[in-house]
C-alpha cells in the first residue's frame, strides 16, 4: 500500500470551464482564472470534474482543457485531472488521456445510473489501475450518482497500489473516522461539500475539493488551512463568514449558480451547455443579493 502524498492536502478548486457564446472554451477567461487562483494561495486545481461541466465535454476538449491547465499551472500545484465515466471501457480512456496531459492525479467518480455493487466498484476500480498508471482519487457523490461507496469499499480500495484519496460529498462527516479507522490513514480524505468542509477538516480530514474556492479562493483556503492546523475559533469565523455564499451557490444545481457568480464578478461571460441554462430571475436575485450583502460583489 502506498504512502498518502504529500500535495494532496489543503484547498483544490473545481474549476469552472468557461464558454464563449457559440458554446467553445473560453481560453482566455480559463487562464485569467487559473492565475487568479494562483495567486489567491490555492492548493490545487481539478478542471474538467462536474463543476466543469465534462459531462457535456467531448473527450478530446477534456484532454485539451485538463492540459491547458496543467501548462499553465506550471507545477505550482498539482492538477487533478476528472477522468471518470459509468462505463470502464470509456473510463480507461479517459485515465489515458489525464495521463498525456501531464495530470498529477485522476478524479474518477464512481459509475453513475448504472448503480454497480460494491464488488463492481472495486472490480472497476481495478481495472483502471491495472490498465493505466495514474494515482487515482476516488470520489464519491451519491446525491449525484445515485451510488454510495461505502466507507468499507473505500477500505478495501486503499490497499490497492495507486489509489491514494477519497473525495467524499456525502456531508455525512461521521464517515471521516470511519474512512481513517479502515485506510489506516494510508489515503487522503478531501471533503466533497463545502457547506461542512470545516468540520471535515478539524475532525481530521486532509483538505476539500471545493466550489466556492472559484469565487472566494483565499477565503476558503484561509478556512481550511486553520481548520487543518486545528486552530478553531479562526477557521469557525472564515466559516461562518462564508455560509450564506455556499448556500447561494447552491440554490440552483452546481455549476450554474457559480459560473453566474463569476460572471457578475466580469471574471467569465456566462455561458452554459444545454440542458444547463442560466438561473432563474428570483435565484439569480437571491446570489446577487447575498454577495452584495456579503461584500463579495
Amino acid at each position: 500500500m502506498s504512502d498518502k502524498p504529500n500535495d494532496l492536502r489543503g484547498t483544490f478548486t473545481a474549476l469552472v470551464t468557461p464558454f464563449n457564446a457559440d458554446g467553445s472554451v473560453d481560453y482566455g477567461a480559463l487562464e485569467a482564472l487559473v492565475e487568479d487562483q494562483l495567486k489567491k494561495g490555492i492548493d490545487g486545481l481539478v478542471p474538467c470534474g462536474t463543476t466543469g461541466e465534462s459531462a457535456t465535454m467531448s473527450a478530446q476538449e477534456r484532454q485539451d482543457v485538463i492540459r491547458f491547465v496543467v501548462e499553465k499551472a506550471s507545477k505550482r500545484v498539482p492538477v487533478v485531472a476528472g477522468a471518470g465515466s459509468n462505463n470502464t471501457a470509456v473510463a480507461i480512456e479517459h485515465q489515458k488521456r489525464a495521463l498525456d496531459t501531464g495530470a498529477q492525479y485522476a478524479l474518477v467518480v464512481t459509475p453513475y445510473y448504472n448503480k454497480p455493487t460494491a464488488e463492481g466498484l472495486y472490480r472497476h476500480y481495478s481495472a483502471l489501475l491495472e490498465a493505466v498508471d495514474i494515482p487515482i482519487i476516488l470520489y464519491n457523490v451519491p446525491g449525484r450518482t445515485g451510488c454510495d461507496m461505502l466507507p468499507e469499499t473505500i477500505g478495501r480500495l486503499a490497499k490497492l497500489d495507486g489509489i491514494v484519496a477519497v473525495k467524499e460529498a456525502t456531508a455525512d462527516l461521521d464517515r471521516v473516522a470511519a474512512i481513517q479507522s479502515l485506510t489506516q490513514g494510508k489515503i487522503a480524505l478531501l471533503s466533497g461539500d463545502d457547506g461542512t468542509a470545516c468540520p471535515f477538516g478539524l475532525l481530521g480530514g486532509d483538505g476539500v475539493i471545493s466550489v466556492v474556492s472559484n469565487v472566494l479562493p483565499k477565503e476558503t483556503s484561509d478556512m481550511m488551512r486553520a481548520a487543518l492546523l486545528g486552530q478553531v475559533s479562526q477557521a469557525r469565523e472564515i466559516h461562518n463568514a462564508l455560509r450564506n455564499m455556499i448556500a447561494a451557490l447552491f440554490i440552483e444545481s452546481n455549476p450554474i449558480p457559480v459560473k453566474a457568480a463569476l460572471a457578475l464578478r466580469g471574471q467569465i461571460a456566462e455561458n452554459y451547455r444545454l440542458p444547463l441554462c442560466p438561473m432563474a430571475q428570483d435565484t439569480r436575485q437571491a446570489l446577487e443579493d447575498v454577495m452584495r450583502q456579503d461584500g463579495w460583489l
